[in-house]
């Protein structure tokens, strides 16, 4: 059975490898790697009551195996806020049982709680195992997604 919560400052050692996990997947690994300092800033910001940045881990069996961070924002198209489900990532070895369905769901009542009616995140096109489950739980509105970062 997978449990979620929120994360807890003694929760560092076990979400750091899902962290580097995570940005490793997305190609942000060794030499490309995200500096420290946004570690250490996107880590604070969890606990910093000011910050609309909130992050979750999923546990199975008491172990950590997948984290979740999202993030309530303004929309102009609603009157409430909506949340962005930023980062989602699972242990390799615990994929494919209910792992990251569970953090899922778990922001959507969190969400629903805070008066938020739509969640929604974005994945890689190739990023199949993902979209199968994302297919199951959620509509695909048909988005491309594009960045523009300053250099």
């Amino acid at each position: 059975m997978i449990q979620t919560r929120p994360i807890r400052r003694d929760d560092y050692a076990t979400w750091l490898p899902l962290w580097n996990g995570y940005n490793e997947f997305y190609g942000r690994g060794g030499v490309t790697a995200l500096p420290e300092s946004v570690t250490a800033v996107t880590w604070e910001r969890f606990f910093n009551p000011l910050e609309p940045v909130h992050a979750q881990v999923a546990e199975k069996e008491g172990e950590v195996v997948g984290t979740a961070h999202y993030l309530y924002h303004r929309s102009t198209t609603r009157i409430e806020s909506v949340c962005y489900l930023q980062d989602l990532f699972t242990s390799p070895a615990s994929r494919r049982n209910g792992v990251a369905r569970a953090p899922i769901e778990s922001v959507q009542q969190d969400s629903t709680a805070a008066g938020v009616r739509r969640l929604y995140w974005q994945t890689h096109q190739d990023n199949t195992a993902a979209r199968s489950l994302y297919e199951q739980v959620a509509r695909h509105h048909g988005f491309i997604v594009y960045a523009l970062d300053a250099d």
